[in-house]
């Protein structure tokens, strides 16, 4: 009975630190409840299997760190208020580029919709409602990247998106991600257009991140590049502070929208 107590209590406490802090390393749970490592791992599994937690790579989350790939009209019902703030702080970088790139998602989406040009400026996207929100608005010259659309995202992806891309330069690239995890990097949710995004990075001279605090700590299944391979990550004030700094720390300009 003594020893089915000691468990409850070790698994009450594991508990009591995944929420406090949103997650927990296996480092962290060791020193807290001097057990094993192997110990820590079997309680996680099984505090997983009652869904009190999730185990993620070295630790545990209390929400679950794998991104889904969702349709953009869903997308867009979550944070909107959020997503309008990252844009306006997004708009404030783009000074005098006179080409810029701007991938799919609902986050990107709202710095399409804001943006003005008094002077030309062409802007390149895979996204077909980015397309058609700048069509049309006075100085801005659209390239819409050409390939297979993919229902999802509105967007397209493949070959022939890549290949146009091969011999494209631009100042700055603003793009969405489904996960920001500071050990796999930035990922979204689809395969097909991870491939377009790696391209998309090596043809702008400068990279943003737009992405709203849900996608901290995530990963998503395709992997677009390391975290330091980007300039700047804009998000909104409830990001994790702790993240924010190991950002910071790997080169990163972090900007917090308020």
């Amino acid at each position: 009975m003594a020893i089915m107590r000691n468990i409850t209590k070790r698994h009450e406490s594991i508990i009591k630190l995944v929420k406090a802090n949103g997650s927990a390393t296996i480092p962290e749970l060791i020193e807290m409840t001097k057990v094993s490592g192997v110990t820590i791992r079997k309680d996680l599994k099984f505090l997983e299997d009652k869904n009190l937690l999730f185990c993620t790579r070295g630790g545990a989350s209390l929400t679950n760190p794998y991104a889904n790939d969702r349709p953009i009209v869903e997308k867009a019902l979550i944070n909107p208020d959020k997503k309008q703030k990252i844009a306006k702080a997004a708009l404030e970088l783009i000074k005098d580029n006179d080409s810029i790139m701007i991938g799919s998602g609902t986050t990107v989406f709202e710095l399409a919709k804001i943006l003005q040009s008094s002077y030309p400026l062409t802007v390149i996207t895979p996204a077909i409602k980015i397309a058609l929100e700048l069509n049309g608005k006075s100085g801005i010259e659209v390239l819409q990247l050409g390939g297979l659309v993919r229902p999802n995202s509105s967007s397209v992806a493949g070959i022939h998106a890549e290949n146009v891309l091969e011999n494209i330069s631009c100042g700055m690239l603003f793009l969405g991600v489904d996960g920001i995890d500071i050990d796999f990097g930035l990922s979204i949710s689809n395969l097909a257009e991870a491939g377009l995004n790696q391209k998309m990075i090596k043809s702008a001279q400068s990279v943003a991140i737009l992405a709203d605090s849900t996608k901290f700590g995530k990963r998503g299944i395709g992997k677009i590049c390391d975290i330091g391979d980007v300039q700047y990550i804009i998000t909104d004030e409830d990001a994790p502070p702790l993240l924010i700094k190991q950002l910071e720390k790997k080169g990163v300009k972090v900007i917090v929208a308020f």
